[in-house]
């Protein structure tokens, strides 16, 4: 693997000759202690994958009023990770890095789709990644096709269970959804083999669209929002006949970034609303109060998609726990808990956080039995259609080794 060039140098020296100081040392232990061809493998596309520079997402991003010293930030106040929970955070990584894992194989369903969208069905695909179906309409929600949610192919937190569906076997989508550009959320490949295989249009926060740009989607399939902006897609010229569809780009509280420099786009949740249903896709957010505006404004729903896990006492403000998924439906319901379904998202397929796998949706059924919040509970890969009755909301406790 260190062959040597033309030039006589070896693909170390290459290497090294770009690095100094304590770099260089750091870089050279490690190819020596796993080789320089892992190393090369690891690091490949790694600038491609990492998306657009600030300086490329400038330009859309000071257009908001959220956008304040190079940075986008929350109405509430908010921190990434609690101050005084280092220490904790140090003893959970050395001690509790593996307790999220999966502890045997998690059931997979391959999706069984209709010809034609209904009026209000999901399909749950992992994490935050589901295919909605309203009133006619499929919108793909922060879809994620990789194997690992990182810049890295072999560096990163992995896959706990197959994609239940390759992705050029979707059916033809009227409209991609991204909350925001964490690699769990946003992914490149994935992105890339969308604009191959299908016609919709990516509908973003305010920045992504640079991202987007640098993978070469087209300008023309791209339209970035603020928080409280609407757009129809009969405007886009993808209405059916005799409906339209109406997406609004809601507040969320979290933060966003794919390097070291925060914050530089903008994250969001979704409102989908048709003649006769309405869905919210909450994406990544912790709790907030925004949850409640945008019942008042839009809602109520008929389905919310609520991330439940990759919480932590340590960051409180940025990822919602079980229960409070619960309340942020009966928010988005104007106060009626009982109203509509909940299905979650954002657990069971990465590794992302320090408690158990199956913590998430126990917590979740448990405050939802209490609030009588009715929930549907699918395997990656199952369809719940709102018309329909609800799968049975145990099979996670059959997951063991």
């Amino acid at each position: 693997m260190n062959a040597e060039r033309n030039t006589g140098t070896t693909d170390i020296e290459v290497v090294r000759d770009r690095l100094t100081g304590a770099a260089r040392t750091v870089v050279g232990a490690v190819a020596g202690a796993v080789g320089i061809g892992w190393l090369v493998r690891a690091a490949w596309g790694l600038p491609s994958a990492m998306g657009a520079g600030i300086s490329a997402i400038q330009p859309t991003a000071t257009a908001s009023v959220r956008y304040r010293n190079r940075q986008f930030h929350n109405t509430e106040p908010s921190s990434q990770i609690a101050s005084g929970s280092g220490f904790s955070l140090l003893n959970s990584v050395l001690t509790k890095r593996n307790l999220g894992r999966a502890p045997g194989p998690i059931p997979l369903v391959t999706p069984e789709l209709p010809e034609q969208a209904a009026d209000l069905a999901v399909t749950w695909y992992g994490h935050a990644t589901a295919l909605v179906e309203i009133d006619g309409y499929r919108v793909l929600t922060d879809p994620v096709w990789s194997e690992r949610v990182s810049p890295s192919p072999l560096i990163g937190p992995a896959r706990q269970h197959p994609v239940p569906q390759r992705l050029d076997e979707l059916p033809p989508l009227d409209a991609v959804i991204i909350s925001h550009d964490h690699y769990d959320h946003l992914d490149r490949d994935t992105v890339q083999g969308l604009v191959a295989s299908q016609s919709a249009v990516f509908i973003v926060p305010l920045g992504i669209g640079a991202h987007l740009r640098h993978w070469q989607v087209p300008d023309e399939r791209i339209v970035e929002m603020d928080w409280g902006t609407s757009v129809s897609l009969s405007t886009l010229q993808r209405a059916h006949e005799g409906t339209d569809l109406t997406i609004t780009c809601t507040e969320a509280r979290h933060f966003s970034g794919r390097g070291l420099v925060r914050n530089t786009t903008l994250w969001a949740s979704w409102s989908l609303a048709g003649p006769r249903h309405r869905v919210y896709f909450g994406g990544d957010t912790g709790y907030t109060k925004a949850f409640s505006e945008a019942g008042a404004k839009l809602g109520p729903f008929d389905l919310t998609l609520l991330p439940i896990g990759a919480y932590d006492a340590a960051w409180p403000d940025v990822h919602m726990n079980p229960e409070e998924a619960v309340r942020a439906h009966a928010d988005l319901n104007l106060g009626n808990a009982a109203h509509g379904l909940l299905v979650p998202i954002h657990w069971a397929t990465f590794n992302l956080a320090f408690h158990g796998w199956s913590e998430p949706v126990q917590r979740m059924v448990a405050a939802a039995d209490a609030a009588g919040t009715a929930v549907a509970v699918p395997k990656p890969g199952q369809r719940i259609d709102r018309n329909g009755v609800p799968p049975g909301q145990t099979w996670w406790k059959d997951v063991s080794r």
